[in-house]
C-alpha cells in the first residue's frame, strides 16, 4: 500500500501536563490533565480534545465526500464529536466516541444512509473499529443544535 500523507509529532515535558507538536511547527500546544481527572485544567487543552477534534474534522469531510458520490448536495452540515475516557476492568483505560451528524433539509433515511456509509470510508472509523465503541447520530431537523452541543 502506498503512502498518501504522513506527519509526525512529538510529546516533550510530562506526558499529559507537557508539550506536544508536530515536526513542521503547524501544531504546537500545551497539555493539561483536566480537573475532572485530578489535574490542573485551564486553558490548555488534552489528548482526548485533540482526537475528538480531529475526528469530527475527519468524519466531517469524510461525510461530505459520500455525499458528492452520492449525489445529495450538503449546504449545511456538521459534525460534533464527544470522546470519553472510560476505566477498563484490569485498571487502565478505554475510549468511546460519539459522533452527531447534524444535516438539516436532508430526510432521515438518507441522512442515516449517510453517516453510515461514512463510517465505512473515514480513516478514523476505520482505525478504531473493533477497538472504540462509536455510537452514530444522524440530525435533519433545523433548530436542534446548539454551537457547543448537539
Amino acid at each position: 500500500m502506498s503512502e498518501l500523507y504522513a506527519t509526525e509529532a512529538l510529546s516533550t515535558g510530562d506526558g499529559r501536563n507537557g508539550q506536544v507538536r508536530s515536526l513542521d511547527g503547524v501544531l504546537n500546544e500545551s497539555l493539561a490533565i483536566p480537573k475532572e481527572l485530578g489535574g490542573p485544567g485551564g486553558d490548555k487543552t488534552n489528548p482526548e480534545q485533540l482526537f475528538a477534534a480531529g475526528y469530527a474534522a475527519c468524519f466531517h469531510n469524510g461525510l461530505r465526500l459520500v455525499a458528492k458520490g452520492m449525489g445529495v448536495e450538503l449546504p449545511e452540515s456538521t459534525v460534533h464529536s464527544k470522546v470519553s475516557l472510560l476505566p477498563t476492568e484490569t485498571g487502565g483505560f478505554a475510549l468511546a466516541v460519539s459522533l452527531t451528524a447534524h444535516l438539516p433539509g436532508l430526510e432521515q433515511p438518507t441522512a442515516d444512509e449517510l453517516v453510515k456509509a461514512t463510517h465505512q470510508v473515514c480513516p478514523y472509523s476505520n482505525a478504531t473499529r473493533g477497538n472504540v465503541e462509536v455510537t452514530l447520530k444522524a440530525i435533519v431537523q433545523q433548530g436542534t443544535r446548539t454551537a457547543d452541543a448537539p
